[in-house]
């Protein structure tokens, strides 16, 4: 049974360190010593030295770092491309080439300062190791490729890693050296400032998946006092946020799906529809686009997958971009409403086809731009590329605004963005008539996904706009109004919750109109007292909420185990019609009913499939 010795203490006031010794003979060796001129703590064995000193940490011999891979940071796609690897390690002395081989050598000593290791690794928690046994080769270079061999697969799959669970990941780890003899040395780092940051937003996210502006204060003061830089404030809250169950559920699905047409090489209307729906969802979870795109980049490796839906819209793109730019000089500043109209639809169709090959046009067209002024070209060639880019910031500007008034609970839209939004609204419709509409509002109301709040919302934000535009109405009317369908909205979300519960588990029967009013007392006076409301619940939202109870009930333990017994898309997509529910989730209701029961998923994906 092998037995280990283990420090503990801080490197000034950030960088906590932990020191682990494991070995059957770890308590009759000296392991460490302390320069106390210095501030240094060194660690060593025969022909392996690793000194922790306040500027970072150095070491020579066998060994690496490893740590736990934070989501939407740059990760091989090889890692990326198996979801079993949820870990980083780096070997020194290792040189991975362009056909991914990864070579060793003996030059393996080397130092790393407290920023670089949390910036480049993990930003909380990593580790350091080295390992002595006489059982290993002579040579550092066969040393290392030796410990990749025989603790490589654990250590890149251990959920200890991140767990930080020290404990395990020694069990894990020292038996793989069989070696009885052998001493393992570990080293974490933990960054307490890191640490503190991602602990409080993780309460503050966890609870609410959301951030109240008094909490983004409270992070934001921490972040100031700790002087965490952005960049790192960043990965840590897409990392945490990505952690969220649901989240990573969704996360990791569409990073299935791409992994699959990965190796297809190509996109099918089946996938296609699958993608789409997930990054509707993410919008409407909150989730950051940032996840999505990184996976897109990373795992279709520069390769095109075969999508016969791209072409149009980018052929259109290229010959707008050539003809004006690049071939016709003498009107290569100049583009028309029509031009306009068109760059501004194949952006729309890129983005839902999560194509950047658009983006990437445009890019090409900037530097052509950029060399053309610089060649002695008309100014006014940079006048024509501003224009066109305005008008693609307004797209983004008025698609975001849309899709999470539609899509979201909780959207502060103030005076100022609805005045913005109305002076997009006059540039779109001077490009064409109705262009608003039809670039932003009939494919959103066609949308299965839209939910009875998101529809008045956005309705409400058309019939606004057309009033205020008609001098019948004010920005402030506007603004009341969508306050008050967001305050009934999350009221609704609310008092379901609660219902739910409550029905679940002390109401058996509630059909009756006493038991109903007994009932809707109990979670009036209980949603005051969590101070979630102030004033009493109107009628129609708590008379709906137990309606939509009810539906639930009925679809999951009637309609459901028809609709697969029989495969009935038909009756799925009549109930779903005219029940009112939100697709959301009635399709959590559904994977949890595959679920429970043990069913194929796919089986699903096939019933919805009349979705696509």
């Amino acid at each position: 049974m092998h037995k280990d010795i283990r420090l503990h203490g801080m490197m000034g006031e950030q960088t906590e360190y932990f020191v682990m010794v494991v070995g059957n003979e770890a308590y009759q060796r000296y392991f460490f010593n302390i320069v106390q001129e210095e501030e240094q703590l060194r660690i060593f064995s025969p022909g392996n030295e690793m000194i922790i000193s306040p500027e970072g940490i150095s070491y020579r011999g066998n060994g690496g770092n490893l740590c736990e891979y934070m989501f939407g940071v740059d990760q091989p796609s090889s890692d990326l491309s198996k979801p079993e690897i949820i870990n980083r390690l780096v070997m020194y002395g290792a040189r991975s080439d362009e056909d991914g081989t990864v070579r060793f050598s003996d030059r393996t000593s080397g130092s790393e300062t407290y920023d670089t290791i949390f910036f480049e690794g993990n930003a909380v928690c990593n580790y350091f190791f080295f390992v002595h046994s006489n059982l290993l080769p002579r040579t550092l270079k066969s040393q290392q490729e030796e410990l990749v061999k025989r603790l490589g697969k654990s250590i890149k799959r251990s959920e200890a890693v991140g767990d930080e669970r020290d404990d395990i990941l020694i069990s894990e780890l020292f038996p793989l050296l069989n070696d009885e003899s052998s001493q393992l040395f570990v080293v974490k780092l933990i960054n307490r400032h890191h640490r503190e940051y991602r602990d409080l937003f993780r309460s503050y996210y966890f609870k609410n998946k959301k951030i109240s502006d008094e909490d983004f204060g409270r992070l934001v003061a921490v972040a100031s006092t700790y002087k965490i830089d952005r960049y790192q404030q960043e990965r840590i809250r897409i990392d945490a946020m990505y952690r969220s169950p649901a989240n990573k559920r969704i996360v990791d699905e569409y990073r299935n799906i791409l992994l699959a047409c990965n190796a297809r090489g190509e996109i099918s209307n089946l996938d296609n529809a699958r993608l789409t729906r997930l990054k509707t969802l993410s919008v409407r979870n909150k989730i950051p686009g940032a996840l999505f795109y990184t996976l897109d980049e990373m795992l279709k490796k520069g390769r095109n997958l075969k999508n016969d839906q791209e072409r149009n819209y980018i052929a259109a793109t290229r010959e707008i971009l050539e003809g004006i730019f690049f071939r016709e000089i003498e009107i290569e500043s100049h583009i028309d409403r029509n031009d306009m109209l068109k760059l501004i639809q194949a952006k729309k169709k890129a983005m839902e086809n999560r194509d950047h090959t658009f983006d990437q046009l445009m890019l090409d067209a900037s530097k052509k731009c950029d060399e053309k002024i610089r060649d002695g070209a008309d100014s006014s060639l940079l006048d024509g590329f501003s224009y066109m880019i305005t008008y693609l910031d307004r797209f983004d500007s008025v698609s975001n605004l849309v899709s999470q008034l539609a899509f979201m609970e909780n959207v502060r839209i103030n005076e100022d963005m609805l005045r913005g939004l109305l002076e997009h609204k006059a540039a779109f419709e001077n490009l064409h008539v109705d262009c608003f509409q039809e670039l932003f509002i009939r494919e959103l109301f066609e949308n299965a996904y839209l939910g009875c709040f998101g529809r008045r919302k956005v309705q409400a934000l058309m019939d606004g706009m057309a009033a205020v535009e008609a001098r019948l109405s004010t920005i402030e009317e506007m603004h009341r109004q969508l306050t008050t369908i967001d305050q009934e909205e999350r009221i609704a979300i609310i008092l379901l919750e609660h219902v739910r519960d409550r029905i679940r588990n002390f109401y058996s029967k509630f059909t009756t109109k006493s038991d109903q009013e007994a009932l809707r007392r109990e979670i009036v006076g209980e949603l005051k007292i969590k101070k979630l409301i102030i004033g009493d619940i109107p009628d129609h939202l708590f008379t709906e909420t137990i309606f939509t109870i009810k539906k639930e009930a009925m679809y999951l333990h009637s309609l459901l185990p028809q609709i697969i017994a029989e495969r009935n898309v038909g009756l799925r997509e009549d109930f779903l019609e005219n029940s009112g529910l939100d697709r959301f989730f009635v399709e959590e209701l559904e994977r949890e009913y595959y679920e429970k029961n043990g069913l194929d998923i796919e089986e699903l994906y096939q019933i919805r499939k009349g979705l696509s």
